[in-house]
């Protein structure tokens, strides 16, 4: 049950923050919430407890193959713990949608519940 309230709560905080990131939504950023609905839909369910609120800035790139490559994980708490799961979930995961290749950051807020 705290795995899928967290994953609600990641799930809307990314989208917050690219919905009102633009008012004037373009192609770019309605495909990029398109990806962050993915990239939340692989991050559920984490293996471990969430103690702490914590603030994770994830950097990644998308290859020529549509893959998913993670370049860095930042976390405030347990970031050995947490950069392990989200690798493990992400890198080389591929996506449904064609992307341009180019390095992103996608803002992620772990919540205990």
């Amino acid at each position: 049950m705290k795995s899928i309230k967290f994953v609600l709560v990641a799930t809307l905080i990314m989208f917050s923050n690219i919905v009102f990131a633009n008012p004037n939504p373009t192609e770019d950023n309605v495909k990029m919430t398109v990806i962050a609905k993915q990239i939340a839909k692989l991050l559920e369910n984490p293996s471990f407890p969430i103690k702490r609120n914590s603030f994770i800035t994830v950097k990644f790139t998308v290859n020529n193959n549509n893959e998913i490559v993670v370049l860095s994980v930042e976390a405030e708490h347990n970031k050995d713990v947490i950069e392990e799961y989200i690798k493990s979930r992400l890198n080389y995961k591929k996506l449904k949608n064609h992307v341009k290749t180019s390095v992103y950051t996608l803002p992620i807020k772990m919540v205990s519940l």
